[in-house]
Order: C-alpha cells, then structure tokens, then sequence
C-alpha cells in the first residue's frame, strides 16, 4: 500500500520590504530616461498593489534566488522539524542563478545540512508544482519519509531599465486591447521575487492542522501549442525557437536573447480555455462535484485581468466554484510565478480559518508553451 502524504507546514520568504505602485519606476529606473507610458495601464489591470524584489532600493542585488530559497525552507523549521532532517529537496524556479550547477544544488549548498537527495524541475509558474509533485511522489512510494518542495523567483535584476527591451511604445492601443500591455511594458510592472517552502511527510502533526495530498496532476499541450513565453532564445516568424547557443554572442544583447518575452496572441488565445479544459478532465474522472467538494480554491492568477475571464470559462465548462470560496493574494504580493501557489497556501494554512474536512483545489496555468498544474488538498 502506498503512504498517505501531508503537507505539514508551509513558510516563505519575501525579500526586502513591499514596493508599492509608485515606488517601482524609481527602483528599476526608467527607460532612455523617459516614465513609462503604460504603467498605470498595466497596473490598472492587473489590480497588484504591492510586490517584493531582491534589490534594494537603490537597485543593489541583496539575496540570489539560491538564498531566498534557502532562506524560505529555513522558516519551516521548528520543535518537530530541523533543516538537518530533509532527505528529499526538490526545487523549481523559472530562472536559475546560474546555467550550471541546478538550483537544487545551490540551494543545497545554502542550507549546509546534510548530504539528501536533491532535483531540480525547470519550466515557468509550473516549477514549482512540478517540484511539489516529485516531493509528493517520493513519500508516496515510501523513498523518503520527508521531502521538501520549493518555488522561487529572483526577476528584478532582469526588469531593471539597463537590461529591459527599449520598444515600449504601445500605450494608444492599450485601452481598447489591454492584452497588448502583456508585448511590451506588462512583464515590468507584473514580475516579483520570493520564495515559498513546503514540508511533506508521511504522517500527520500531532499538533495542529495538516493538508493531505489527495492527488496531483500535471499536462503539458507542448505537442499542439508554441512556445508563448520564453526567454534565452528568440522565436522566428514560423512560431520556432532559436536557443541563445545559435547566436553569436555580440547578438545576445542586440536581439535581448535573455530577456523574458511572451507571444500575447497566442496567450490570450490558449491560456484560459486550455486551463478549464484540463481542470475540467481532472475533476470529472474523479466524480468530483465542484460546488460540493471544493471549499477554496486557489488559482495562480498573473493578473487580475484574467479572473472574470476564468470565472467564466468555469462557468461554461460547468464547473461550479462561486466566488467567495476564491482564496489570492496576488494583489499584496505580485506575480511571484512558481512561488505564488505556495505564498498563497501558505497564507490560507496559517490564517486559523482551515477546518478539518474542507477540500482546497489549487490551480496554476503556465504559459510557457501552455503547461497547467492542479492539485486536491483535504484539512486534517
């Protein structure tokens, strides 16, 4: 028989202190010197209020991703569990602070335990689910009594004005098509940086509340759908990717081959209906009845602008979740991307509002080439 498996806590690590609307520009600096045009659009639309970054205000670099991750599994530490007890660390990230050793290594590194197991899922806001489902499935199968999960970002060192692309002139357009902000200005004004840490165990705390993993599932329609969000490559007319190694390396900065780019035609074409449909298949072969069996729902929202969109797609596909059982604080923190489904349970597991026997859905499209991630949570 397989082990049950909980997840016994769950912390984070916000660097620095909140940034709020207006103190953005001044930190990562304006473009050729001009304020951007389509900022208060952008954040118009995608409703954050506040986010986190790894520089400082005076756009110092404080803490590597490898850090904040560190520092996130650190604060899961208390009287029944030490850093020094992981057998398992597995952690994703969309950007690495380096191309080589993996992230899981470096964070590793930064925590100086033990000798453990370690693994490093890639991808975009999926990471992170993908590292939760490796640690899921370690102490599932009995490989591991313990594994510790991670999604962490450090992006702002790549949305200061000095590395961000210079054609930014799209602000006619945008209030008619809000979409287009996404082309250009929207990954400025979106992007943050944190870290968030889960512990999984195979038995449940003796003390206080624990979510049991009832399933998780993962698809990829990476055989019917571009590439919508890259970055270390450029993307031909034909919708292909030429990886950064095809480049000579004086084409590197000229054609921004590092910087993060997102294809919004296809984005806004694909990533909601593919989203639902997923959710819908993974839900029905369950027979689970949404508006019964759900009591919050967690959806890793980028912005704000996709929520009625989402609301609707539920709706059409008959999937019945009603807006109060909604659970984001995207509007606090910002798009933290393979961190946020974590920050967000983690502020949902510590708010004393979690009763034994509520059901908690998570769910996090990626738009990297229309990944999506789901899982199914029961309060214990």
């Amino acid at each position: 028989m397989p082990n049950q498996v909980y997840i016994n806590n769950i912390a984070k690590f916000l660097p620095n202190e909140p940034v709020s609307n207006d103190e953005m520009e001044s930190i990562l600096g304006m473009v050729n010197g001009k304020p951007s045009r389509s900022k208060n659009i952008v954040l118009r639309q995608n409703g954050i209020k506040n986010r986190y970054y790894a520089i400082n205000k005076e756009g110092n670099i404080k803490y590597s991703n490898a850090e904040i991750s560190a520092l996130a599994i650190k604060n899961l530490e208390n009287k029944n569990f030490s850093i020094k007890d992981i057998e398992v660390l597995s952690c994703g990230t969309s950007l690495a602070d380096q191309l080589l050793p993996s992230h899981s290594s470096m964070v590793h590194g930064e925590l100086g335990n033990n000798p453990l197991e370690v693994i490093s899922p890639s991808g975009v806001c999926c990471a992170g689910m993908h590292a939760l489902k490796y640690a899921y499935l370690s102490v599932l199968s009995g490989q591991s009594k313990n594994a510790v999960s991670t999604g962490s970002e450090v992006i702002s060192t790549l949305l200061r004005a000095d590395k961000f692309n210079k054609e930014m002139n799209c602000t006619n357009t945008l209030e008619k098509k809000p979409i287009l902000a996404f082309e250009k200005d929207f990954l400025r004004w979106m992007l943050s940086d944190g870290a968030g840490a889960a512990l999984l165990e195979n038995k449940p705390n003796t003390d206080g509340i624990s979510l049991k993993i009832e399933w998780i599932d993962t698809i990829s329609y990476a055989n019917e759908l571009d590439a919508c969000m890259y970055a270390g490559s450029d993307k031909n007319e034909a919708g292909e990717l030429k990886g950064w190694k095809e480049f000579d390396p004086e084409l590197w900065l000229e054609k921004s081959i590092f910087s993060v780019k997102q294809d919004v035609k296809l984005l806004d074409k694909h990533v909601v209906n593919r989203c639902i449909t997923a959710l819908a298949s993974s839900l029905n072969k369950r027979n689970i009845d949404s508006h019964k069996e759900v009591n919050y729902f967690l959806p890793h929202l980028s912005s704000m602008y996709f929520k009625q969109k989402l609301y609707d797609e539920l709706k059409v596909q008959g999937i019945e979740i009603t807006d109060e059982k909604w659970f984001t604080n995207l509007t606090k923190v910002g798009n933290v991307g393979s961190a946020s489904i974590y920050i967000i349970l983690e502020e949902l597991f510590h708010s004393g509002k979690l009763k034994k026997g509520e059901k908690i859905l998570l769910m996090v499209p990626e738009s990297g080439r229309f990944s999506y991630a789901y899982a199914y949570l029961t309060v214990v």
